[in-house]
């Protein structure tokens, strides 16, 4: 991690805000830019601005003046409808390139956006990197492991999110005794989890009698430095609540937030957490 100042452009979720606190704690000065409609209003302690997406001269010129050297794009942005944009004259130079990225799919989207930033001389810093590597480990996190069944489960669940990130689709599936209940698309992980606890019960775990996993994969083409795949405590739970023996990633490419609540969070209510391997 670089011990100059950072530019948090901030989105919606808790990343953003463990990313800040992190800084703080290590005395790294950071400036956050809150992407209007998405960041969480607890960033407003940080020194910083909130802008519109499209106002990016605006927070090029604010990150120049904080002295900022490198930038993190961190949390939750829903793609927008570019014609309600209201862009500044930055914006509006490099916003045709923005949408012609756009077209081909959300990582090319992303890369069109970290191109603009570096081009500028800013260094683009993971979120994982920034957060002192804290990403799943390899087998199982807290005192629960994932039977054979749970574990087939998951491994199919992380097959299918890998085939669909290969389509630019999304980056999580969950799969229960084989069959694949839900695949996330734009909603997120949290309004999968959701549509999953609203399925019929005979297609789906319960409490008490738990069933499924969700695994949560990167795009193989994405940009891990901005968009590696997410888990917190709030994830366990919604899966808890939607009936699922456990959740999974790819070792080295999920980032936990707050490790400890997740632990606590699985090993309260029963499921496992699990790092896999894959080719």
């Amino acid at each position: 991690m670089s011990a100059g100042k950072l530019g948090l452009i901030a989105g919606g979720g808790a990343l953003p805000l463990a990313i800040a606190a992190r800084c703080e704690a290590e005395g790294r000065p950071v400036f956050v830019v809150r992407l209007t409609g998405f960041a969480d209003p607890h960033l407003i302690r940080y020194p910083g601005l909130e802008a519109g997406m499209a106002e990016i001269g605006r927070v090029l010129a604010a990150l120049k003046a904080a002295d900022c050297v490198a930038v993190c794009f961190a949390g939750t942005v829903n793609r927008p409808d570019f014609k309600a944009l209201k862009p500044d004259l930055k914006g509006a130079l490099v916003l045709p390139g923005i949408i012609a990225a756009a077209t081909k799919g959300d990582d090319a989207l992303l890369r069109k956006i970290l191109s603009v930033f570096e081009n500028e001389g800013y260094a683009i810093e993971g979120a994982d990197d920034i957060l002192g590597g804290e990403t799943l480990t390899v087998g199982a996190l807290g005192r629960v492991a994932p039977d054979e069944a749970q574990l087939s489960d998951l491994r199919k669940a992380l097959h299918v999110a890998e085939k669909a990130g290969e389509l630019d689709i999304g980056q999580g599936a969950v799969v229960c005794e084989g069959l694949v209940l839900a695949v996330e698309a734009q909603e997120g992980t949290d309004a999968m989890l959701t549509r999953v606890a609203g399925l019929p019960g005979d297609l789906r775990g319960a409490t008490g009698n738990p069933k499924g996993s969700l695994g949560k994969a990167p795009k193989p083409i994405q940009d891990l430095r901005v968009d590696m795949p997410v888990i917190g405590a709030k994830t366990i739970e919604m899966a808890a609540a939607a009936g699922l023996a456990g959740v999974g990633g790819v070792a080295g490419k999920l980032i936990l937030i707050d490790r400890a609540a997740i632990i606590e969070a699985a090993d309260r209510l029963g499921l496992f957490v699990w790092g896999e391997v894959r080719s």
